[in-house]
């Protein structure tokens, strides 16, 4: 199989898989080495964006997902049905930048930080699949911890947490700046 033809094969898996498909999952469909098939569709992003195509390849983590560019919404938008979408409450992005930053982390732990309740933010971001129960704690109670998903990385336009920025960039002075 020629380049050319591989290709056409992943970006025929990433356009019918809609979601995120894993480096390892491209792989195995081709059945060739990961970093190779690493490197084809870095030339694949690279060709993409060089030829400004309406399409582009996004990495979030280990998987890649066919996508439009962010520079057409405004044709996009009007094509599109408008749909009610809530924006999450101050109190959901106050408990979901704690989950981000200190995870895993137990609800407790949250309302410890935050100094209040955080049941109706943690169902908001459970519900827009932000979050994610990431198991139990082996202690009295076994607690749930959270953590982000894939989907968080997707609707913050992220590869990695590591993009992140770093926690002492926002540290409050003493004046309260």
């Amino acid at each position: 199989m020629d380049k050319k033809e591989i290709k056409s094969i992943i970006e025929s898996l990433l356009f019918i898989w809609g979601d995120p498909l894993s480096l390892k999952d491209i792989s195995n469909v081709l059945e060739m080495n990961e970093k190779k098939v690493e490197e084809i569709i870095n030339e694949m992003i690279n060709e993409f964006d060089f030829e400004r195509r309406g399409i582009k390849i996004t990495q979030i983590g280990d998987s890649y997902q066919l996508g439009t560019r962010s520079e057409h919404f405004d044709w996009i938008k009007k094509l599109s049905m408008p749909k009610t979408k809530k924006s999450l409450s101050n109190a959901a992005l106050e408990t979901l930048s704690i989950i981000t930053y200190r995870q895993p982390i137990t609800k407790s732990e949250i309302e410890a930080i935050r100094g209040v309740r955080c049941d109706k933010a943690l169902d908001t971001l459970l519900e827009k699949e932000l979050i994610e129960e990431k198991g139990r704690i082996e202690k009295t109670g076994r607690p749930i911890i959270y953590g982000t998903t894939k989907q968080f990385l997707k609707y913050f336009g992220l590869k990695s947490l590591k993009e992140l920025p770093p926690l002492e960039e926002f540290k409050i002075d003493e004046d309260g700046k």
